[in-house]
């Protein structure tokens, strides 16, 4: 089912959802079913399977010298994904990216989709290239997630990138997008940020997903600026509870994100992770408790692998 439509059927209650990564290479399903198993008493409407471009690494050879390889640590997330819709019987979310992929591999990763029965997908930019300030597609690939939304438009009315396709079938893709209520880092402003938004929305995806965030209040002043700007598909707001002292740090500078000045006085006083990680717990059951009184659709919890936090939160708002 689309996302769309559970929202559309959801009466007057918030769904809700998680993201996790895909297992490292070596691994086997076993590492996704332990983040799963713990949220699916809650009934997930969808689960999102993020997508990892290649990253470079170098080899020290016999002879001394640094050998250059090129490596994707987290491959699969077509196969995750269609093991998790076939295991758990819940629709899952597929992120597409740019970096790293041509827009011949992306179409061939949409119709393996298609082919799955898999009726969601998230397309975003994704990151710069490890060690690069710049974003750099791969040549022949799309260079802005409008463009891997116009792509997946294009394969919904039976567009494909070669012409000469005999009957080529339409899919049906429900697009999502990610919107940033503190602005993508790089744009200039919340309002260049939004009217480019605005325009993958135009361009037909049907949804966006925010980046985390630790103060409603940011969410709240980007929603009632794309409802301004004439945005009316639905936001869903996504939250990561706190979890590690590291994190104070590491979040804003890799996210650009604020974290409230409450919840880090809070955060300094608590002698270890564990404690921590409880006041993450209590941070975002709050959250939580205000966005579901401002009736968002759906919760969306960015999991990094580790789903106990995100239990504890689920059990006690849903």
């Amino acid at each position: 089912m689309k996302l769309t439509e559970h929202i559309a059927n959801r009466g007057e209650r918030t769904l809700f959802s998680f993201e996790l990564l895909p297992p490292l290479k070596g691994e086997n399903f076993d590492s996704t079913s332990q983040t799963i198993d713990p949220l699916i008493e809650f009934d997930p409407c969808c689960i999102d399977v993020t997508y990892h471009r290649e990253e470079i690494i170098y080899k020290e050879r016999a002879d001394g010298l640094l050998e250059r390889r090129t490596i994707r640590k987290r491959p699969g997330t077509v196969g995750i994904s269609a093991a998790i819709k076939f295991k758990y019987n819940v629709d899952v979310v597929p992120h597409l990216i740019c970096g790293g992929f041509t827009r011949e591999e992306t179409e061939n990763a949409l119709i393996d989709l298609y082919f799955l029965g898999i009726d969601n997908i998230l397309l975003i930019r994704g990151d710069n290239p490890a060690g690069e300030k710049s974003f750099r597609p791969e040549p022949g690939g799309n260079r802005y997630a409008l463009e891997l939304v116009k792509q997946a438009v294009d394969m919904n009315r039976g567009v494909y990138l070669e012409e000469d396709i005999i009957n080529p079938n339409p899919t049906g893709f429900c697009i999502g997008v990610a919107g940033y209520p503190e602005k993508h880092a790089e744009s200039p402003n919340l309002a260049t940020d939004i009217q480019h938004l605005k325009e993958k929305i135009d361009a037909g995806a049907s949804y966006i997903v925010t980046q985390m965030f630790f103060d409603n209040a940011a969410f709240f002043r980007f929603e009632k600026a794309c409802r301004e700007a004439g945005i009316s598909v639905p936001i869903i707001p996504g939250l990561k509870p706190l979890s590690t002292r590291a994190q104070l740090s590491a979040l804003p500078r890799t996210f650009s994100i604020d974290l409230p000045e409450d919840l880090v006085k809070e955060a300094e006083k608590c002698t270890d992770n564990r404690q921590i990680r409880q006041l993450g717990v209590e941070w975002a059951i709050e959250q939580s408790r205000g966005l579901i009184r401002s009736g968002v659709p759906v919760l969306h919890f960015y999991s990094m692998g580790k789903s106990d936090n995100i239990q504890q939160i689920a059990r006690a708002v849903f």
